[in-house]
Order: C-alpha cells, then structure tokens, then sequence
C-alpha cells in the first residue's frame, strides 16, 4: 500500500447513488421501526414519523449542496472542517464515525437472529461475524462491484416491500389506525423518535462516495435526491399498509403477553394469510436482502468516513491509506469490522441503534450549521446545487434535528452519557495528541 499515489477509483453513477441511498437505509422498514409503536401507538409514532420526514427532506437537499460543492470521502467531516474550524470538524467527524460504526452492528445481529431460523445449530454471533467478514471483503475488492452488488439486492428489497404493502392493501382499514392510537400520551410521540429516524438512519452516506462518483457535482444530486423520494414513499406505504390490516399491537406483539417483536411485516402478513401462505414466505424469504442492502452499504459508507478521518492525520495515518491494487481504503474497512463485532458481543441491540441515532442527529446539526457557515465564509465557493428556500430550508433542518436530540436525550439518559462520553475522551485525546499543523492543507 502507498498513502501518496493510489487514488479512490471513480466509477459510481447516478443509478448507483440511488441504489446505495436506498440501500443504507432500506432495512429501517423491515425490522425495528415498529417498536416505536409500543412507545407512541399509531398517532405518536406517526406525528414523530411525519416531523422526522421534514427533517430529512430538508436536510438531504441542503446536505447536497455541501456534497456537490465539496465531494470528499469525509462528507460531514469535510464540511465542517472547512466551515467551522478543526475542533468541530472533528466532532462532526466523530459523530459520522460513531453514527456508521454502530448501526452495521444491529442490522448484523438481525441477519444473524434471521438466518438462525434457517440454521439453528449455527449460533447468531457467529453468523453475524460471518456477515462482516464476507461484505468487508466485498468492499476492499472493489467499490464497483461493491455498489452493483448493493444496487441489485436494493432493487429487489424495494419489489418486496412494494409486494407486501400490494398484499396488505385490500384488507387496509382507516379504523385500525385510530384503535388506540395514543397510549402513552404525547409524551409517547417524543419517546419514538429513534424509531422514526431508523426509517431513514444513513442516507447521508451518499456523499461519503463523493470522490468514487463520475461527475459527482452532477450525479450526487441525482442519487441524493432520488434515493429520498423513494425511501419517502415506501416508509408511507410500509407504515400504513402493516397498521393497516389489524391496529399497531398486531405487528408489535405475536401473541397476547409476548414479547415486542421487530418484524413487523411477516405479523402482518401471518394475521391476514397464516404462516404456510407463499406471500408470508416470500416476504420473510427476500426480507433478509433489506437486512444486507443496509448492512452491506453502511459499511461501505463507514469505511470511506474513517478512511478520512486518518487521511487528514485526525486518526491513526494507517487508517488513511488506499488499497494499491484494488482502490478502495482496506485498512479503515478492517478496522470499522473489528469494532463492530466487538460491539456485536455486547448483545444490546435496540442501545447499539439509539447510540447510532445519538451520531446522526449530531452530524445533521453540525452540518447544517457548516452549511449556514460556509455560506458567509466563502460566498464564491462554485456551488453547482444550491439547496431551494435558503436559509429556511437548512433551518428547519437543524430545529427538528435538535428537538430530537434533545428528546431522545431525555428519554435515554443512560446511553446519553455514553455517548457524549465517548465524544468528551475523542476530543481529549484529540486536543492533545492532534497536532494543527498537519491539518491545513487537507480543510481546503
């Protein structure tokens, strides 16, 4: 390997930004949304979802902006480096890491619950280690192969889930999303949030493959702004054709004093045509490619956010190399999978993604204010997009975004301070093992 000559390679277009957009986020509408239906019932829930949906309109085309404008592996990181100085730079690098670290853990340990249905003499752990192992490999071969192989199982996660809200429809009734539809009161409607947000968790991973795209300040546009859409309509039709069939508690719980259940989709379908049915198979079959086109694209999203991070001296320089024969940045995709399966043996999935969602909505904030920064700074930046409705656009953004941290805050203090802990000693060790003359040429 050389840190000098080796270039990340270009070759992602349009159709394949759509398909890692939708790939990142898609198996937020498998599995785990309808938890936050045990904390807000239909209308909480809903409310969250609908606020959630705002944020992530406006910040997506004011993220592109900043995409277009600066198309660098580091995304938010970069942004902030430029519009906010050092110290912030790396905090909004530091939530992208702990955001793109975390979640690959959860949908693992989903992967490995589901394949264990399939494989029961197989322990979960150990297919979910598998799992990093194989799709890490996947990622240092190549980023091309990497993204036509996400792009195909996208595809065919999105027919399914297109199938399911088909099956679900004609048995669609209005008075199944007013049944219980506040339990908790409103206060129900803030403890959702984090299951609103994993809807849509990652999709800022896009323009982590800025350098790896042809004519980024084109095409980023183009998969940004198509992957939004797409994911907008599917979280609707999802949300309402599984309420839909028989009220919230019937894809919540499988029976009466069970557990809450993450699959929501095969309980719905299991209450419409029974567990023998070919849709409940074909739908509980296909539904793990939801899991990998997650899986499979955060991690190749994370890989290029570390990459950077040691690119520009913030991390360890190793972290910052590229691969001289395949392109593509190996040592920060090896190292994101030893952490990751170290977070796997903890157990603790639901606390994995709220800590994911703690990164996310960080890096909404500081990219937002970078955005509104940047603007002043340097007025004469060539902006090839600029985001509709400015400044209102990437405002509004950056209220709800901090509503909801401060909500999901409030509702989870214990993994609050774990996780703004993990930020205090980052930036310790950063404020006196970083040295501030290596940095000046890479926040340009």
């Amino acid at each position: 390997m050389s840190q000098d000559t080796p270039k990340l390679k270009k070759s992602l277009g349009p159709l394949m930004l759509w398909g890692l957009g939708v790939g990142y986020v898609i198996s937020g509408m498998y599995f785990g949304w309808n938890l936050g239906l045990e904390k807000g019932g239909t209308l909480g829930l809903g409310v969250a979802t609908i606020f959630i949906i705002i944020m992530y309109l406006a910040f997506t085309f004011s993220y592109t902006e900043l995409a277009c404008a600066i198309p660098k592996a580091g995304g938010a990181f970069d942004y902030a480096m430029r519009g906010l100085g050092k110290d912030l730079g790396f905090l909004g690098g530091m939530a992208q890491n702990i955001e793109f670290l975390f979640a690959p853990p959860a949908i693992a340990f989903a992967i490995g619950a589901y394949l264990n249905i399939f494989l029961p003499s197989v322990p979960i752990i150990v297919i979910a280690i598998i799992a990093y192992i194989f799709f890490t490999a996947l990622n240092i071969y190549g980023v091309k192969a990497a993204a036509s192989f996400e792009l195909i199982i996208t595809i065919i996660a999105v027919a399914e889930l297109l199938i399911f809200a088909g099956a679900t429809m004609p048995s669609f009734e209005f008075a199944n999303l007013e049944h219980n539809a506040l339990p908790n009161g409103w206060s129900g409607a803030f403890a959702a949030i984090p299951f609103a947000i994993w809807f849509f968790l990652a999709i800022e991973g896009v323009a982590n493959v800025a350098e790896e795209t042809v004519n980024p300040q084109r095409n980023i546009l183009i998969g940004f702004g198509s992957a939004i859409l797409t994911l907008v309509i599917l979280c609707i039709l999802t949300f309402s054709s599984s309420i839909g069939v028989a009220g919230w508690e019937a894809i919540v719980y499988s029976g009466e004093g069970s557990e809450a259940s993450d699959s929501p989709l095969p309980l719905a379908l299991a209450r419409l045509y029974g567990e023998g049915h070919v849709l409940y198979k074909l739908v509980t079959s296909i539904g793990l490619f939801g899991l990998i086109a997650s899986f499979h694209g955060i991690i190749l999203a994370a890989g290029r956010s570390t990459f950077e991070f040691g690119r520009v001296g913030f991390g360890p320089k190793k972290l910052g190399v590229i691969h001289s024969k395949f392109k593509t940045p190996a040592n920060a995709l090896i190292f994101n999978t030893i952490i990751g399966i170290i977070a796997l043996f903890t157990g603790k999935t639901g606390e994995i993604i709220t800590i994911a969602c703690f990164g996310a909505l960080t890096l909404y904030i500081v990219s937002m204010i970078s955005l509104l920064a940047l603007r002043k700074k340097e007025p004469e930046l060539e902006r090839p997009f600029k985001v509709p409705f400015y400044p209102v656009t990437p405002i509004i953004a950056l209220i709800i975004a901090s509503v909801a941290l401060i909500a999901i805050t409030i509702y989870n203090p214990m993994l609050a301070l774990v996780y703004f802990a993990l930020l205090l000693i980052a930036y310790i060790w950063f404020k006196i093992f970083v040295k501030s003359p290596e940095l000046k040429n890479n926040s340009n």
